[in-house]
């Protein structure tokens, strides 16, 4: 794993980049407080060429059946991206581009392009999916992994505020059964619906408040842990590659934003 270790800063923020780490971002600092858990899987790293589970490791394209490696039995999660070595593109001021080529096990050539723009009050994570040769489905998303406290004297719990549309139903196996449901109450570790793009509040009572926005329209929210809770805005539902596949062609990229954007309280 490559030791590199890029560190952007922006006012009183700082965010670090870690190419060899999975293309994760390994901590975000605000006015010296860590915003992100931290630990060699956690920060925020991110999901590509898929999000989430797929049902048993499997995928159809066409009328091929691709199987992928259960890294999660009996599912494959999560991507492939998050285990890979990236590599620095270039690196100016509050900006750090990094890349990454698919390889096995993922059965098809291509390129993700992720950009990290730090701002004095915000971050922004863009992300692109090219092909110069097959076509194939994909999605992209990214996990952060918040600290549920920041701690300090007196230091609350974070709250979530989001409004989706819908929930969907999660089975047993942990995936999507193709219903939607109206929102229930968490704990969570499930896939909601926001038309009108991802827009989630986590509010440390007295201390910071932070907005997870994006243009797509997909959201996990995983708040079953005790140390973090997670927000991963995504191109699609989990086992979106068999159930609404987005497709990357030689002249049509897959691209997504998200946009975390904070104030002090």
């Amino acid at each position: 794993m490559s030791s590199e270790h890029i560190t952007l800063t922006a006012g009183d923020a700082e965010v670090d980049v870690l190419p060899g780490n999975g293309g994760r971002v390994g901590g975000l600092r605000v006015a010296g407080t860590e915003l992100l858990r931290q630990g060699e899987r956690f920060g925020c790293f991110p999901m590509v060429p898929w999000c989430g589970r797929i049902r048993e490791g499997r995928f159809l394209d066409g009328a091929v059946v691709r199987q992928l490696p259960l890294n999660a039995p009996p599912h494959a999660i999560h991507g492939t991206a998050r285990d890979g070595d990236w590599k620095v593109a270039r690196v100016v001021g509050d900006e750090a581009v990094i890349t990454y080529d698919l390889v096995e096990p993922w059965p098809y050539a291509g390129r993700v392009t992720q950009i990290v723009r730090l701002g004095a009050d915000s971050l922004t994570l863009t992300m692109s999916v090219e092909t110069y040769e097959t076509s194939f489905p994909a999605q992209i998303g990214w996990h952060p992994w918040f600290n549920r406290n920041l701690g300090g004297e007196g230091a609350q719990d974070v709250r979530l505020d989001f409004s989706p549309e819908w929930q969907e139903e999660r089975g047993d196996d942990h995936l999507p059964t193709g219903n939607r449901i109206a929102p229930l109450p968490g704990p969570w570790d499930d896939c909601f619906g926001m038309p009108g793009g991802v827009d989630v509040t986590l509010t440390w009572p007295g201390q910071l408040e932070l907005k997870v926005t994006s243009r797509d329209e997909w959201v996990v929210v995983y708040d079953e842990q005790e140390a973090a809770v997670c927000v991963e805005p995504q191109t699609g539902p989990p086992n979106g590659l068999n159930t609404l596949p987005r497709l990357v062609t030689p002249l049509e990229p897959l691209e997504a934003t998200t946009v975390w954007s904070w104030r002090r309280l």
